[in-house]
């Protein structure tokens, strides 16, 4: 007699939170590209915390764009990595909207519902043996 446990069902949250980490990603490179080159498209960013320095705003979107790939991955393979790394892509994405909110209002509330989305999906689907 076998004794093989079935297979954990999880909801599509998790596979929501990893395409969205995707997106963002997919997002960020572009917007890094535009800093690098100091697009003349860019919103004027003199005020923020980086200053007038686009290619320190370049490096920052690689940044979050690298958590996101890395985290998305993980959650589509199933590792508990990808959770972690997804929770601290959340929360430096909502810091970045709230440094950014006086001179992009519309890109730093869409990025917190976003990152709102991300959390959500992952708060509603423990990995087996949390919860009850």
């Amino acid at each position: 007699m076998s004794t093989r446990a079935a297979p954990v069902e999880r909801s599509g949250w998790i596979e929501f939170a990893a395409v969205l980490l995707f997106a963002v990603a997919f997002f960020r490179i572009i917007e890094a590209i535009a800093y690098f080159e100091k697009s003349h498209k860019l919103n004027d960013l003199a005020g923020g915390f980086f200053s007038n320095h686009s290619w320190g705003w370049g490096a920052w979107d690689l940044c979050i764009a690298v958590l996101a790939i890395f985290a998305g991955l993980s959650l589509l393979k199933g590792g508990g990595f990808g959770r972690v790394i997804a929770y601290i892509w959340a929360i430096i994405a909502i810091v970045n909207s709230f440094m950014i909110i006086d001179i992009a209002p519309w890109f730093a509330v869409s990025t917190m519902v976003l990152a709102g989305f991300v959390v959500y999906g992952l708060a509603m689907n423990p990995e087996p043996g949390e919860g009850l």
